[in-house]
């Protein structure tokens, strides 16, 4: 049997090897447009940042390492330009020579990825812009800097790699704008959190232009509106991807709502022996079941083998994703998994949202803080979704966040959880654990949480409510919630007669827990109606400049 492989990067070299394993007889050919093969993507911006010292490193495996170990023909720089699949076979160029041949197949893998989006506006084709999609594009990218030495860039778009190579960029003593057409930072992120973590790159001395469109680009600048223009000796576009489906589409392979090629959860498309897999399919969200586009390479590896283990006589089957991300900006990592707030409202869920904010491990051991937002279903008390930004610790919490998700986990039973601790490494009760706890007050112990927008949205609808600021009078005269009044948890009992029981009531502090202590005061004194704040003054703050707009 013959298979044959279009694209040799991460989906399409695991679809090849997986077949191998199991079936040493095949005849396998892949077919590579580019002339590097299975190579760390990710990895790109730290390479131009110079952090990654040699691109080989990034490109460890060449064609010669797959004969060898897999007995596996990979061709680079060989464009496949057609599919003929009635006769099942591929007509191919050779980039280097322009020799053009057929090759028959009996099945067929289409893994052929997915590539930049250029914005339609003048200028994306002026030798200093550039977008970073491949090994070549990378090399391209560090010469040009090596070559002509700009002191000031552009960075359009505050995704993953806009984000890596902003780090990068000022890596290599570049002075840096962010652009993003949008009203907030990084799409992985709520609103809420996206201010969060704007504010912390602000007061890094970060320049971050949100609600700021590209109108065109020039030689030395880039225009943003009729009057101003940014300079800019060097333009990153870093706006987003889109699959490379014209191949697929060309012979009836049907595409999905998203764009991307449609296929089942074996991996196979809608013809008989076609199978696709990584950057240009789309999966599915396990909660939802429906169909998503999130070109990640753990995504991509996952479906690669899938389709090689299929179409081998294998049994392996895709069970969906979270849509579970990381990502390194200077001191800080930010990552989600699961629904966000606004994809839970979406789907109609009733939640219930919390913000976290605790060290990672004790003061003593240099611990840092991290803020933990997690949704939860208050109907079924399971957990939705998790965004954290934070320094140190981040990856290890959201990987057990996500375990809990994919097994459909209730926040009750996070407290449960024994975690491993010692000082060097956590709290003793872990930050995982303070979020189910939060949660569990709020859904089943009669301890509400209020968010700051839900709080602003009273204020701006004229609700009357009574903000109590918890903590010590010299905190509360520095910031304060708007409208709060100071009453510190060392006299509040004192001062109970100043407070009105039948008026809703928010509580807060810092980041949460003397709020909550305070809360526990007022509600076993009769107060009838007594929230926390979520997150505290230290969220509330954090997001006032955005939110109060």
């Amino acid at each position: 049997m013959k298979l044959i492989v279009i694209g040799a990067v991460a989906a399409g070299t695991s679809a090849a090897a997986k077949a191998r394993r199991n079936q040493d007889d095949l005849d396998i050919t892949i077919y590579e447009k580019d002339i590097d093969i299975s190579y760390s993507g990710c990895g790109l911006p730290y390479y131009i940042g110079n952090e990654v010292e040699s691109i080989e490193t990034l490109t460890p495996r060449d064609p010669a390492f797959f004969k060898k170990k897999y007995n596996i023909d990979i061709h680079t720089a060989h464009l496949v330009t057609e599919i003929d699949h009635d006769n099942q076979q591929v007509h191919v160029k050779n980039l280097k020579t322009g020799e053009i041949f057929t090759d028959a197949y009996d099945k067929l893998v289409i893994a052929t990825g997915a590539k930049s989006i250029a914005p339609p506006i003048d200028g994306v084709d002026l030798p200093h812009v550039h977008a970073l999609r491949t090994v070549q594009d990378a090399r391209q990218i560090k010469g040009y800097i090596d070559d002509h030495q700009p002191k000031k860039a552009v960075i359009v778009g505050t995704g993953f790699i806009g984000f890596e190579m902003l780090e990068n960029l000022i890596e290599r003593d570049i002075e840096v704008v962010i652009v993003e057409m949008k009203s907030h930072i990084t799409s992985n992120l709520d609103p809420d959190m996206a201010d969060y973590l704007e504010d912390k790159l602000i007061k890094k001395g970060i320049d971050v232009r949100t609600d700021t469109t590209v109108k065109a680009i020039q030689a030395n600048h880039v225009k943003i509106d009729e009057t101003e223009t940014i300079p800019a000796e060097l333009v990153i576009l870093a706006t987003g991807v889109k699959p490379n489906v014209a191949l697929a589409k060309a012979i009836g392979v049907e595409i999905g709502e998203t764009g991307a090629i449609k296929v089942n959860e074996r991996m196979e498309t809608n013809l008989k022996n076609v199978y696709s897999c990584g950057d240009c399919i789309e999966t599915f969200q396990r909660q939802t079941n429906k169909p998503v586009y999130r070109p990640l390479g753990s995504t991509a590896n996952k479906t690669g083998r899938i389709a090689g283990d299929q179409l081998s006589g294998g049994s392996l089957e895709f069970k969906g994703i979270l849509g579970t991300s990381i990502y390194k900006l200077f001191e800080f990592t930010i990552a989600n998994t699961g629904l966000s707030e606004v994809e839970a409202r979406a789907e109609g869920f009733d939640i219930e949202v919390s913000h976290n904010i605790k060290p990672d491990k004790p003061a003593y051991f240099n611990g840092t803080e991290m803020n933990i937002k997690a949704i939860a279903d208050r109907a079924s008390k399971k957990l939705l979704g998790v965004q954290i930004v934070g320094q140190e610790g981040v990856d290890k919490r959201i990987d057990v966040f996500s375990t809990l998700i994919t097994y459909g986990a209730t926040v009750d039973e996070l407290f449960h959880l024994d975690l491993a601790y010692a000082p060097p490494f956590s709290t003793t009760k872990d930050p995982v654990h303070y979020s189910g706890m939060i949660l569990d007050n709020a859904l089943s112990k009669g301890r509400p949480l209020k968010t700051s927008d839900d709080v602003r949205e009273l204020e701006a609808n004229g609700e009357k409510i009574q903000i109590v600021d918890t903590r010590i009078e010299k905190q509360h005269l520095a910031n304060c919630v708007d409208g709060a009044v100071s009453m510190p948890h060392a006299v509040i009992r004192a001062r109970l007669n100043e407070l009105d029981k039948n008026l809703p009531t928010v509580t807060y502090c810092n980041s949460g827990t003397t709020g909550n202590a305070v809360q526990n005061i007022l509600l076993n004194h009769g107060f009838n109606d007594v929230s926390n704040l979520s997150g505290g003054n230290k969220f509330y703050q954090a997001t006032k400049k955005t939110r109060d707009q």
